[in-house]
């Protein structure tokens, strides 16, 4: 975050990756969707944004990257964040990602040091993308099955009206759930600012399939690395059985935010997102960053 005025200040990031999916237009609305939630994680608003891809020209058509490129302006266009330009270079696999630039309010900024001992904690996005990704891979389910659009859907939807609940209901600290899973990204927040937290396995939103796609040993590297990661700070109750454990973990591409919000606000900025957030868990006074998973 670069600050430019006393009631402006420029947010930048970028991200990109291989391909998620099979379908090319998917797959680059995913990444745009991705590389803008960063954004949204801060209380920013995506403004420009610039194009990286990384392209094996001698085997795949440029008509294939041409889909790439209008699924991710399509996302683009619906963000209010036009592509630009960019940049690309001859690469041995295919990647495609953005560098998105966007504005926020200096003393506006979701941050992760800012939940206290009795915010609620909310997520806006089903877990299991990385669950459902991997059983793709391996044909676990068809290509044209619910759990794999379920998964779709979700990651190419932006985080933009959470943000903006965000912003309206005084939250003070936020992230987006990515590849660390739901408790490393927790796990994070909790540690900058100083807390702890209690999270209802129960509660967890889960898309289609995810959790029965875990109990199969559909589980991607990423995932299994980041449950080994959770026992360093992770309780967890008896009766949270090892499939709810992975989606726990499960490392997510454009993943939903997890907002602490206050308590008085809960129930209002639950109305304003529908049926897309659920309360998960709370944040509670304890050594920093350790989480407390109960069933």
């Amino acid at each position: 975050m670069v600050q430019l005025a006393p009631d402006r200040a420029l947010v930048a990031t970028t991200d990109f990756f291989t391909p998620i999916v099979d379908d090319a237009e998917a797959w680059g609305a995913i990444a745009a969707a991705n590389a803008l939630s960063d954004l949204y994680a801060m209380g920013a608003t995506p403004t420009v944004a610039l194009s990286l891809v990384g392209w094996p020209r001698e085997r795949l058509p440029f008509a294939l990257l041409g889909e790439v490129l209008r699924g991710a302006a399509g996302v683009a266009a619906e963000a209010a964040c036009p592509i630009v330009g960019g940049h690309s270079i001859d690469a041995a696999e295919p990647f495609f990602g953005l560098v998105a630039i966007g504005e926020a309010h200096p003393g506006r900024l979701l941050t992760l040091a800012g939940a206290r001992a009795g915010d609620r904690l909310v997520l806006t996005k089903p877990l299991g993308t990385g669950l459902v990704a991997t059983a793709h891979k391996r044909d676990l389910v068809a290509p044209d099955g619910p759990e794999l659009a379920a998964a779709i859907r979700a990651m190419r939807t932006l985080n933009a009206p959470a943000s903006r609940a965000a912003l309206a209901h005084g939250v003070r600290a936020a992230t987006d759930v990515t590849g660390f899973g739901l408790l490393g990204h927790l796990h994070n927040l909790l540690r900058e600012s100083g807390v702890a937290a209690e999270v209802e396995a129960g509660r967890l939103p889960m898309l289609p399939g995810a959790r029965e796609l875990a109990a199969r040993g559909a589980v991607p590297g990423g995932t299994r690395r980041n449950l080994e990661a959770a026992a360093e700070f992770t309780a967890w109750a008896d009766a949270v059985d090892e499939a709810t454990r992975w989606v726990a973990v499960d490392a997510q591409t454009s993943g939903g935010l997890l907002l602490a919000v206050p308590a008085a606000e809960l129930d209002a900025l639950l109305a304003d997102l529908g049926g897309g957030a659920v309360a998960i868990g709370r944040v509670t006074a304890g050594p920093a960053g350790r989480i407390a998973v109960r069933a």
